[in-house]
């Protein structure tokens, strides 16, 4: 029998969050993945520098890579630093990548990256998002509900 998947991420220490991703795209499904970094990558994201603002996610012969991922030379490295800006290989299994490529393919959905984090055994993650854009009109929706549900609680609040 499997194990049973855990609900929500083990997040110890967050390096970087697409915090735009929420507002541009509606996020239908999330996944965890490994990364696959260098040595130098790892102590850059340890001291606390990524953006993953303008990244996405695509899948390439079968495997899924982040692209445009920006983590900067380690300060310390040597010779042997990495290149900032290099397609990344994501680690996930196989049952997941063929149902984010049949998303992708057929419904027109993006692989959205919304956070790199450090999980509890010290292992560099990425959240993956399957998500579909909004348009102009959808944001303004989004924004709508967004505050009047801020209002109800402040309301609800105040009422006791």
């Amino acid at each position: 029998m499997a194990r049973p998947k855990p609900i929500a991420f083990d997040k110890q220490k967050t390096v970087a969050e697409n915090r735009r991703a929420r507002f541009d795209y509606s996020i239908e499904d999330k996944y965890e993945a490994g990364i696959a970094l260098h040595g130098t990558e790892v102590k850059a994201l340890r001291a606390g520098q990524a953006s993953i603002a303008e990244s996405y996610a695509e899948v390439r012969d079968g495997q899924v890579w982040l692209i445009n991922a920006n983590i900067p030379e380690f300060s310390h490295g040597n010779r042997n630093n990495h290149e900032p800006k290099r397609p990344r290989k994501l680690l996930l299994h196989e049952r997941e990548i063929s149902r984010m490529t049949g998303a992708v393919e057929r419904k027109g959905m993006t692989l959205v990256p919304m956070s790199i984090y450090f999980n509890g055994q010290g292992r560099a993650k990425i959240e993956l998002a399957l998500a579909k854009g909004r348009q102009a009109q959808d944001k303004r929706e989004y924004v709508k509900d967004r505050d009047w549900k801020r209002d109800k609680a402040r309301l609800l609040r105040e009422k006791g």
